[in-house]
């Protein structure tokens, strides 16, 4: 780049007047003025090449009533919008006439705490579940120790998308995850606390589900397990195991449908457990048949006040029955649900015994067992014949 010269010379006019002449040229123009003072002159010089010079590197003067501070940001507005189709009044017009700003700037922490507040009146009116309340208040919980000091209006469409996936999850975690989160941000919409609801940027993953793909145990494993269970602690956990395996009965030890069933719900007279709507998951009573085995091992070891469906060390002894034994969390009722379909060939009563839709059933349980190993299956018995009276300890040594 060649640096503009401009030069200051003394001049005498026509009439005998000295004046100062500024002479050079700026881009190919030739630039040529009189000053009365030398002063004025030397002024106008310095203008020129600073003018060639901010022309060089792209730059202009002007006089604006913006303050240093406003004309940065003005430029950097326009460095941002280098190849956009529209101006800058036109997206500043956009956003002028769409964003509303939030109504306070509610800490993510205290809008999830009004959140889970309103879903516990809900549940006080039975409106939703226990197990999905519980369900909910720990996913948001992760949510908020995720984003300690943000606001809800600070959550943006790529923040939740990172939430969702951290860890790796499976897709059906990922869309549960995301479908916590939605309910919660529709509630924090409707209090103003945000003026767009960033979910509507996050996918849902569409999952393609296989059939007969739940995990079930072999009649062989079954009657291991309950060997072990009869075995323990003189049956104590016998009804807890039974249930769940011979009825279906949701297992949950934190939310299921066996923390809620109490003993009278079991009638060995009548042969039916009765489900109510307070103890469903899906909150519709249904009637199970106690089928003749799970009979037998509800009068050798029946449910009581004292001996509890649910006993207080259970978790525990679950978690050990459950590493020696292979189960997983709902294997027992997958189980249950796959031999009935196999035994009595209905989907129908399946699905009323179970509490299950007929397309769940269809979809997962159809043809997992055979009608041999099912037979086999309710066929598996206990040890003690019912109504035996437990072995009384021997007395002290005197």
């Amino acid at each position: 780049m060649n640096q503009p010269s401009f030069a200051v010379t003394r001049f005498e006019n026509r009439n005998g007047v000295i004046s100062w002449r500024v002479d050079g040229r700026l881009h190919g123009v030739r630039i040529r003025k009189n000053f009365k003072t030398r002063e004025e002159a030397i002024a106008e010089k310095a203008t020129q090449e600073l003018k060639a010079l901010q022309a060089d590197a792209g730059l202009q003067s002007a006089t604006t009533f913006l303050s240093e501070e406003q004309l940065r940001e003005a430029e950097t507005a326009f460095n941002r919008l280098k190849g956009k189709p529209r101006s800058l009044s036109f997206y500043l017009d956009y956003a002028l006439t769409n964003y509303r700003e939030p109504e306070t700037q509610r800490p993510l922490a205290d809008a999830v705490a009004d959140y889970t507040a309103a879903k516990q009146h809900e549940r006080e009116q039975d409106q939703i579940s226990e197990s999905h309340l519980v369900f909910m208040k720990r996913d948001l919980n992760r949510f908020v120790r995720s984003f300690p000091k943000a606001t809800v209006a600070e959550l943006t469409a790529e923040r939740l998308i990172n939430y969702f996936n951290l860890g790796k999850p499976s897709l059906k975690t990922y869309n549960n995850r995301r479908g916590i989160v939605s309910t919660f941000l529709k509630f924090a919409f409707q209090r103003g606390w945000i003026s767009e609801n960033p979910i509507a940027k996050v996918p849902h993953h569409r999952i393609r589900r296989k059939r007969g793909a739940v995990a079930t145990l072999s009649t062989a494993k079954a009657a291991e397990l309950m060997s072990a269970v009869e075995a323990l602690d003189g049956g104590r956990f016998v009804p807890f195991f039974a249930l769940c395996l011979f009825a279906g009965i949701r297992p949950c030890l934190r939310t299921g449908e066996i923390l809620r069933l109490k003993p009278e719900d079991v009638n060995l007279e009548t042969g039916f457990i009765f489900v109510s709507a307070d103890v469903s998951k899906v909150r519709e009573p249904r009637k199970v048949t106690i089928q003749p085995n799970l009979l037998a091992w509800l009068k050798a070891y029946p449910p009581t006040d004292e001996r509890p469906i649910v006993p207080k060390n259970l978790q525990h002894v679950r978690a050990r029955i459950a590493k020696a034994h292979g189960l997983s969390h709902d294997i027992m009722r997958h189980t249950f649900i796959s031999m009935f379909v196999a035994k009595f060939r209905s989907i129908g009563e399946a699905a009323i015994q179970a509490g299950n839709s007929e397309a769940i059933i269809r979809k997962h349980y159809l043809d997992m067992k055979s009608q041999t190993e099912a037979e086999e299956f309710f066929g598996i018995m206990p040890k003690k014949p019912a109504g035996e009276e437990e072995p009384k300890p021997l007395p002290a040594a005197a």
